[in-house]
């Protein structure tokens, strides 16, 4: 997955311009986005304060660490499982 350029806090300030008055096309052209960028941002930031998206991209990496260790886990429960059908 390819990191943003920006950190939460840049995203969230450019989100704050936007709600100030600038308008969408000239904070794109101002930051080097494009609009679909900025609205998925909004989507996902939007009304976030900057502790808020934090605490947000630590549950989305504890998340993601606990789905590996599920996968890890069924994988392993599987083969448990056709080693004993084959030797039984």
């Amino acid at each position: 997955m390819k990191r943003s350029r920006f950190t939460e806090e840049q995203i969230i300030g450019i989100l704050r311009e936007q709600e100030a008055g600038v308008p969408v096309a000239d904070l794109c052209r101002k930051h080097g986005l494009s609009s679909p960028t900025f609205y998925k941002w909004k989507a996902k930031y939007g009304g976030l304060d900057v502790s808020e998206a934090r605490r947000l991209k630590a549950l989305e990496d504890e998340n993601a660490k606990l789905k590996r260790m599920l996968a890890e886990a069924m994988l392993d429960n599987v083969a448990l499982k056709d080693l004993l059908g084959k030797k039984w």
